[in-house]
C-alpha cells in the first residue's frame, strides 16, 4: 500500500495524524493475517476471512482518503 509514495510523506502522516497511524497499523495487521490465512498458517473459517478482507479494504479506502486530503 502506498507504493511509490515518498517514505518521508508517509512517515509525516503517520506521526502527525493519529487516525492515519491507527488505520495504517490495523491495515498492516490485517494484511498479514489475511496472507497467513490464505497460506493456511492461520486457521480461520471462510466467513472470518471475508470479514477480515472487507475490513482491510475499508481501512485502505479511508487511508487513501486521508492521504489525498493531505496532498
Amino acid at each position: 500500500m502506498f507504493e511509490g509514495q515518498p517514505q518521508a510523506e508517509l512517515e509525516a502522516l503517520i506521526k502527525g495524524n493519529p487516525e492515519f497511524k491507527s488505520l495504517y497499523q490495523r491495515h498492516k495487521e490485517l494484511d498479514k493475517q489475511v496472507l497467513d490465512a490464505e497460506l493456511g498458517v492461520l486457521p480461520v473459517d471462510d466467513l472470518t476471512l471475508q470479514k477480515m478482507k472487507r475490513e482491510k479494504l475499508a481501512a485502505k479506502d479511508r487511508l487513501t482518503s486521508l492521504y489525498d486530503r493531505e496532498h
